[in-house]
C-alpha cells in the first residue's frame, strides 16, 4: 500500500472497534499511524494498570507483549514486571519528561462502560484519564490514548474490575499490542518518506 494514500492518509479522528472484528489489529494500526506526529518526537508508550486486578491488567499485559518483541523500538513504561499504577504514576510521568525531549506519549488503560460496549477498543487524541471509572484522581496521561472496555460500569466498579474475565482482557491486549507493533513499523516507513520529501524540497 502507498503510505501517502489510502488508510494511512485519513485525518485523525476518534476510532473504536470491537476486538473480535475481522482485521481489528490492522484497522487499529492504520488509524494509529495517522495520529502519530510528523515532527521528530520520541514516542513513548505508557501502559497503566496493575496485575493485582484482572480487569486492570490490560495495560501491563500490553506493555509486556510489546517488551517481548525485540524489533519494537518505542520506549515502554508499564509491564507485568514493572507496572505503572496509581501509586507511582506521577513519578513515572516526571521520569519520562526528564528522560525524553518533548515526548509524544500514548496512554493506554482499561476502562468500564456499557454492556454492549464491553470488548471494544477506543482510540483518540488527548490524554487518558486513569482511575476515572473507580473514582480516583490521578494525573491525565498522553498526547493520545487507547482504552479497552473490559467490563460494565455503574456499580461497585472496583469489584467489577477484580472479577473481570482474564479471557477478554488477554484477547484485547493481544489485538492492541499487535496494532501498536504494526503501526511502529509503518510509522518508521512513513517518517522516512516524509524526511526524504523534505530533503528533496530543502525543508529544514
Amino acid at each position: 500500500m502507498n503510505l501517502k494514500k489510502g488508510l494511512f492518509e485519513r485525518k485523525p479522528e476518534p476510532f473504536r472497534i470491537q476486538h473480535n472484528e475481522d482485521r481489528a489489529s490492522i484497522l487499529l494500526s492504520a488509524q494509529l499511524v495517522n495520529m502519530l506526529p510528523e515532527q521528530h518526537r520520541p514516542i513513548v508508550i505508557v501502559c497503566i494498570g496493575t496485575d493485582r486486578s484482572t480487569g486492570d491488567s490490560l495495560g501491563p499485559l500490553i506493555g509486556t507483549f510489546l517488551e517481548e518483541k525485540k524489533s519494537f523500538s518505542f520506549p515502554i513504561y508499564g509491564t507485568l514486571d514493572d507496572p505503572v499504577h496509581a501509586v507511582n504514576l506521577e513519578e513515572k510521568i516526571e521520569e519520562i519528561n526528564h528522560t525524553f525531549n518533548n515526548p509524544f506519549i500514548i496512554g493506554i488503560d482499561a476502562c468500564l462502560g456499557r454492556l454492549k460496549s464491553v470488548g471494544s477498543i477506543h482510540m483518540d487524541t488527548g490524554p487518558v484519564k486513569p482511575g476515572a471509572g473507580v473514582n480516583k484522581e490521578l494525573p491525565e496521561v498522553g498526547d493520545m490514548h487507547i482504552t479497552g472496555i473490559v467490563n460494565v460500569s455503574g456499580f461497585m466498579e472496583f469489584f467489577v474490575l477484580q472479577n473481570t474475565r482474564l479471557n477478554i482482557v488477554m484477547k484485547m491486549a493481544k489485538i492492541i499490542s499487535e496494532a501498536i507493533i504494526y503501526s511502529s513499523h509503518a510509522y518508521q516507513r512513513k517518517y522516512s518518506l516524509i524526511n526524504l520529501e523534505r530533503e528533496q524540497k530543502h525543508i529544514p
